[in-house]
């Protein structure tokens, strides 16, 4: 098996670390080694760049001159590269705490045991959490009340009939919106 050539471009950037390499002999193998690490980064990082070979390597200089500013004291300051940096992570979603699920729970389970003591409690515990927006608790306290409050006027209107179906309506109507409100603040603990 025979090796593609190698392209002009790495053929000028193999020379030209040789090069470097040789006028370095006499560096330290620590400040060696930190020299063709670093000119091997840069020339990378430009090559990454769509940067053409040839001018990284004439803006490094003569390898000669890197080797000298090394031993004067440290690498150059065109070669230093600025330390990586990474986009901040972005923030785990809260998956909600014990009391907040407790709160979804007296939203939906709760409404049916007791229809207007368990939604209320739920509201007051899921209004001291941070795991929603003050929107979204703003839309389940306006669900929440508004579905007690039209259950309250269909109980009037229900009363001259007196019937089971009308309590039952009362009874669902009281729920509804509790349970919807719950479900929402659900869908806002899994995002």
């Amino acid at each position: 098996m025979t090796a593609a050539p190698l392209a002009h471009a790495d053929t000028l950037v193999l020379d030209y670390l040789a090069a470097l390499w040789a006028a370095s002999d006499d560096l330290t193998p620590e400040a060696r080694d930190e020299l063709m690490n670093t000119v091997t980064g840069y020339i990378a990082l430009r090559h990454d760049l769509a940067d053409d070979p040839a001018r990284v390597i004439s803006r490094l200089g003569p390898p000669e001159q890197l080797a000298e500013a090394v031993r004067r004291g440290g690498t150059p300051t065109h070669l230093r590269l600025p330390a990586p940096s990474f986009p901040p992570s972005p923030p785990r979603p809260s998956r909600g705490t014990g009391a907040d699920h407790a709160a979804v729970a007296l939203l939906i389970a709760g409404a049916f045991i007791l229809p207007v003591v368990a939604p209320g409690a739920g509201m007051l515990m899921a209004t001291g959490s941070a795991s929603w927006t003050p929107a979204q608790k703003v839309a389940a306290w306006v669900l929440t009340t508004g579905s007690v409050a039209g259950a309250l006027l269909t109980a009037l209107v229900v009363a001259g009939f007196s019937s089971g179906l009308g309590l039952l309506v009362l009874y669902m109507g009281a729920c509804a919106g509790s349970v919807i409100a719950g479900l929402a603040l659900l869908a806002g603990l899994r995002r």
